[in-house]
């Protein structure tokens, strides 16, 4: 399956976390119940009756099914230090801007009756403060996978294929088939 600008920036945010995420389904539960302030809202959420919930807070249940696990693990991990999170995207956004490290076919549309034939190429780029801005935000208003790799694609095309406007002037970069995105803050 091919990887995600999305789940890359969630990456790199959870490698900024100060503590470990709770490994065992009742401390996850617990701590949904804590966020969400009851077990309805988090019943709700998990799919499962409010029951359920509470029998995994008290730990009467401690093994989830496989599809019940895995939404346990992605909404704790969501809500997980929005603090550290929100530290993180700030530092990035203002200072320190991310390192994108990606392999993916990379084309090009140039001035008109110039081309370039897209391939696969291996990237590590810094991106500056203003990119990493534009991809946090864009992901927090609920932006698609495509409205992302575009925001990527022109940050590229910006500090790496025109290296700041100094070559390859109106060069438009066309970033698909990712195979492999690293986003480090």
């Amino acid at each position: 399956m091919p990887e995600s600008v999305g789940d890359g920036l969630d990456r790199a945010l959870e490698a900024a976390f100060t503590r470990p995420v709770p490994k065992s389904a009742q401390t996850r539960m617990r701590y949904l119940v804590r966020q969400l302030k009851g077990t309805k809202a988090v019943a709700e959420l998990l799919g499962v009756s409010q029951r359920t919930v509470e029998r995994y807070v008290a730990g009467q249940l401690k093994r989830p099914r496989k599809d019940l696990a895995d939404r346990l693990e992605r909404e704790v991990r969501k809500r997980w230090q929005p603090q550290v999170r929100a530290r993180a995207k700030q530092k990035a956004a203002s200072t320190d801007g991310l390192v994108l490290s990606t392999r993916a076919r990379f084309g090009f549309a140039a001035a008109p009756g110039t081309t370039d034939d897209a391939r696969i190429r291996d990237i590590t780029q810094a991106l500056p403060p203003h990119w990493a801005a534009r991809l946090f935000t864009a992901r927090d208003q609920g932006a698609t996978e495509q409205q992302l790799q575009r925001i990527t694609a022109d940050g590229l095309a910006e500090t790496y294929f025109r290296a700041g406007d100094t070559r390859a002037h109106g060069l438009d970069v066309r970033f698909t088939d990712v195979e492999r995105i690293d986003i480090d803050l």
